[in-house]
């Protein structure tokens, strides 16, 4: 194992050079005009993955592609499928970066770059210690399975069919996912909760076009008016979600956990500063991190309607459109709650005022059991790793995939997260602390260790 952590230590310079080359290809997988972007940044991945003696594909999908590479199987040693992303969210607002998206750069002990954090930069920290012990050790002590996909962003579907048509290629004894965060600086964890998503674009239309508002004003409905009234009754005075059936499968937060939580310690000062806000808010009865973590919310997270450019312009749009997301806990049924959000709409709308749907995203909520073998060999990997004891934490995102790949796939799901809180993944100046990326590539080595070690 020694020569495995000299290896990462001396190629730390190599592997922060191989990140910046995959960063550097702009693989935004919601516009279309990067679609060979997406295309190159899979073939980027795929060479380097068959340069360290991986057998290594490209899987064609009707949207992006995926990239899968393994191991030469060997029998009696378990198998580790390490998942992960190479697609970004979008760099606007361009104005707010202060150094280029796509031109990775080093700043306070940082690397800053669209999808140094989310998810590139960790993982990548999984590529470079398969590499060292290929290197130093000629073989593996586990199976490794990688599979990573260019649609995560998006909640693309082309890695679930995948799952369902070809369960036993992604066959695997672990999932090991690094796309979350630590506690805080030296204070690593691993999550075992994470919140499911559902994500809707309601579209409200009216007139068959935009109406002067004081020839019409009084005599039609107004599509951002009714939108906004709508909007406004999700929510009742104490923070509660107003939708039929939208706490159904809602455990209440044990005493345990929530003695846990609390110890974890009181971070509203920080998180309030960070954001720049002078309080925070949410559901009353509980803190902050509960609210985040182990609660259930909607929020809107984008609104268009009517004139908004600079200068007056009285109007009546024809169309108003909310983008709403949700997150899930717990049994909540994501069917069945974009259903209720459905239902709410057309039962409100009233006369003069149709609705239309786009679905974004559906996916359940995962908790993880934090007695398993696999877990608790990556908390041992984590430990090493970073020289510090590990938390378990939950977070308030969402990974899509993971609930189809406990079920499809396999139940120990490793959820190590190697970013910090304020990375600002799918923000402005996102960055991976260069200690992060080091510390990371160590444990993602340990781990492989340790699992070779798990009796199954």
């Amino acid at each position: 194992m020694s020569k495995v952590i000299d290896y990462l230590n001396a190629k730390q310079e190599q592997a922060r050079q191989e990140l910046f080359e995959l960063l550097r290809i702009p693989s935004i997988s919601t516009q279309k005009e990067h679609g060979d972007d997406m295309v190159r940044a899979g073939q980027w991945l795929q060479s380097r993955l068959g340069q360290m003696g991986l057998a290594a594909e490209i899987i064609r999908t009707e949207r992006h592609p995926i990239v899968f590479a393994q191991s030469e199987p060997q029998a009696g040693k378990p198998t580790v499928l390490i998942y992960g992303h190479y697609d970004v969210q979008p760099p606007d607002p361009l104005d707010e970066w202060e150094s280029e998206p796509f031109e990775p750069s080093i700043r306070n002990g940082a690397i800053f770059a669209r999808g140094a954090s989310d998810d590139k930069g960790q993982l990548m920290c999984h590529v470079a210690a398969v590499q060292a012990w290929m290197a130093t050790k000629g073989d593996l002590p586990v199976n490794v399975k990688f599979v990573v996909e260019g649609e995560e962003e998006v909640s693309g579907d082309s890695l679930a069919k995948l799952l369902r048509s070809d369960k036993a290629r992604l066959g695997a004894d672990y999932v090991v996912i690094s796309d979350s965060s630590q506690l805080g600086p030296d204070a690593p964890a691993i999550t075992y909760g994470l919140r499911g998503l559902v994500y809707i674009e309601v579209i409200l239309s009216g007139p068959a076009q935009d109406l002067h508002s004081g020839q019409y004003g009084g005599a039609v409905a107004n599509p951002a008016n009714v939108l906004s009234r709508l909007i406004g009754g999700l929510h009742d005075e104490q923070g509660h979600v107003m939708l039929e059936g939208f706490y159904e499968g809602v455990k209440p937060i044990d005493a345990q956990e929530r003695e846990a939580l609390a110890e974890l310690g009181c971070e509203d000062d920080k998180i309030r500063k960070t954001i720049g806000v002078e309080a925070l808010s949410g559901e009353e009865g509980y803190s902050n991190r509960e609210r985040m973590w182990a609660r259930p919310t909607l929020d809107v997270n984008g609104l268009v309607a009517g004139y908004i450019e600079p200068g007056a312009k009285t109007i009546i749009p024809a169309k108003a459109s909310a983008k709403i997301s949700m997150r899930l806990v717990d049994r909540q049924n994501p069917k069945a709650i974009a259903e209720s959000f459905k239902k709410y709409f057309r039962e409100r709308a009233g006369a003069g005022v149709s609705v239309e749907f786009i679905e974004h995203g559906l996916a359940k909520a995962v908790l993880v059991e934090k007695s398993g073998a696999g877990i608790r060999a990556a908390k041992r990997a984590v430990e090493k790793g970073f020289s510090s004891p590990v938390s378990f934490v939950r977070t308030g995102g969402s990974i899509p995939i993971v609930s189809l790949l406990a079920e499809q796939v396999s139940k120990e799901i490793l959820l190590m997260g190697f970013s910090q809180p304020d990375d600002n993944a799918h923000g402005p100046n996102e960055k991976f602390r260069l200690e992060d990326y080091h510390k990371g590539q160590l444990a993602a080595a340990y781990l492989l260790g340790e699992l070779g070690r798990v009796e199954t």
